[in-house]
């Protein structure tokens, strides 16, 4: 994180405050400003702004109101947005460290800490000057009786794990090669406090993933296959939840080269399902959630030389089956089929996937929303829902009628690894279908892991999506 996060029992005179308050409630005003601030603050605040800064002499107060819906999580998203908002006002006047102080009825100071910290975050890594790059804040302190420990714990563990996320997903393959991504998670599990095994290619040729191995063909680089671990001595559920996350780390389309101008511009981020993957461990183990949690991530680039796999080759899966290749573009659905056939072995109560898997994804439903289909029951659905909308990641449920599977009917093997011109992240979900024997859900993020622009406290580029919907599920599991 760009931004350090600490909470302090209580500020001096010196320290810069942001006071969260609302317009209906002024009794914390004599604590804080004299009066003639008060009259300074009641002539601004009359304009409607969300924000009034009053300087004083030996620090600046910031006054920002926090507004009640009636729907909670728009209460709460507004709360992060007005935190990420601010960053610019601190920006301005070239504040670097400020205390947040909760003067308002509401319990909102974790969502607006979190808008700040996430619109904060910048990957720096690459430039020459990053100190002439760097944003103006630096710190953030929270009064300690504004939140609640366990709060701040939780908040600790979600940014961390988000921007980690975002890191990953912004490094360039000439850094984040499979193999160097194995290392980063083996990092990440070191200081998180999961296992990590990691299978190199020797291992998984033994494994029979061929759908992994075919994709990997055209690559110099050899692909791995990861299993992360999480299991705390006392566990909520007697089988493990397993989570599958797409680590292709560069995607060209293989010898069905990508064909559309910048269609390859953003293709690092065809890991970013890995990365949710990796974030939701690294949250859930900090915050030493008690659930048997595993993680399958299969990893390799997509390239078009050496030996590269075609379209009209046939393939056997780790499962078996055979597929008839009809685009190498369609080369996630193959390693996620491998990764979700290796998960029955573990007999799991509930697998869920995550995946930049379809540009019609992208296209039906844009940044806005993650559209996901599976045979979960419909509390895990709700559930699932519901965290989406706590945290503003939003799904919407997509049907896998079988219909949609007559358009994978191969003439010379068990499926095909494409459907027709239509409903692509449907037909890509219903390819997935096949390998699965357990309750699943699986969740295509194409639209929302990558933005093009800065969309709030979602930064440009990585922006670490499934990561906060994963543990806000899991935490209330």
């Amino acid at each position: 994180m760009n931004t350090q996060l600490t909470v302090v029992k209580s500020f001096g005179k010196t320290d810069d405050l942001v006071i969260l308050a609302d317009r209906k409630n002024n009794s914390w005003q004599d604590k804080y400003l004299s009066s003639s601030d008060i009259k300074v603050f009641k002539n601004v605040s009359r304009n409607g702004s969300s924000s009034v800064l009053i300087p004083q002499e030996k620090r600046n107060v910031i006054i920002q109101f926090l507004a009640k819906h009636s729907d909670h999580n728009i209460t709460r998203e507004e709360t992060r947005l007005a935190g990420n908002d601010l960053l610019s006002f601190l920006s301005h006047y070239r504040i670097e460290e400020v205390t947040i102080v909760n003067e308002c009825n509401l319990d909102l100071t974790s969502e607006f800490v979190e808008g700040m910290m996430l619109g904060n975050y910048q990957f720096l890594k690459y430039f020459k000057d990053k100190k002439g790059k760097s944003n103006t804040l630096s710190q953030i302190k929270i009064e300690r009786k504004s939140i609640a420990m366990n709060q701040f714990d939780e908040l600790n563990a979600i940014l961390f794990a988000t921007c980690k996320a975002r890191d990953l997903v912004n490094e360039p393959q000439s850094y984040l090669s499979a193999s160097q991504l194995s290392k980063e998670i083996q990092s990440i599990g070191k200081k998180s406090g999961f296992k990590v095994k990691v299978y190199k290619k020797a291992e998984i040729i033994k494994m029979k993933m061929g759908g992994l191995l075919a994709v990997n063909m055209g690559s110099i680089s050899p692909p791995t296959f990861n299993v992360l671990e999480w299991k705390p001595k006392k566990c909520n559920n007697k089988k493990p939840i397993v989570l599958v996350g797409k680590g292709i780390v560069y995607d060209t389309g293989g010898v069905s080269l990508k064909p559309t101008a910048n269609s390859m511009d953003m293709m690092k981020s065809d890991m970013a399902g890995a990365a949710a993957v990796i974030g939701t461990m690294s949250a859930i183990s900090h915050a030493k959630l008690p659930l048997h949690v595993v993680a399958l991530i299969p990893s390799t680039d997509n390239r078009p030389g050496n030996d590269a796999y075609v379209p009209g080759d046939v393939i056997t899966m780790h499962s078996g089956s055979t597929v008839e290749v009809l685009n190498t573009d369609a080369e996630g659905r193959l390693i996620l089929a491998d990764a979700l056939h290796y998960a029955k072995k573990y007999k799991p109560e509930l697998v869920l996937d995550f995946a930049t898997l379809t540009g019609s994804a992208m296209k039906a439903f844009g940044p806005e929303a993650i559209c996901y289909m599976g045979n979960a029951g419909k509390t895990t659905k709700q559930k699932m829902e519901k965290s989406g909308f706590s945290v503003y990641e939003r799904l919407i449920e997509l049907p896998l009628w079988k219909e949609y599977g007559e358009q994978l009917k191969s003439n010379i093997a068990d499926l095909k690894n494409l459907g027709g011109s239509s409903a692509g992240m449907i037909t890509a979900g219903k390819f997935l279908e096949h390998f699965t024997d357990y309750p699943w859900l699986h969740f295509d993020i194409a639209g929302s892991a990558y933005l093009q622009k800065t969309d709030g406290y979602r930064t440009k580029e990585g922006t670490g999506a499934g990561v906060r919907l994963m543990f806000d599920f899991l935490k209330n599991y």
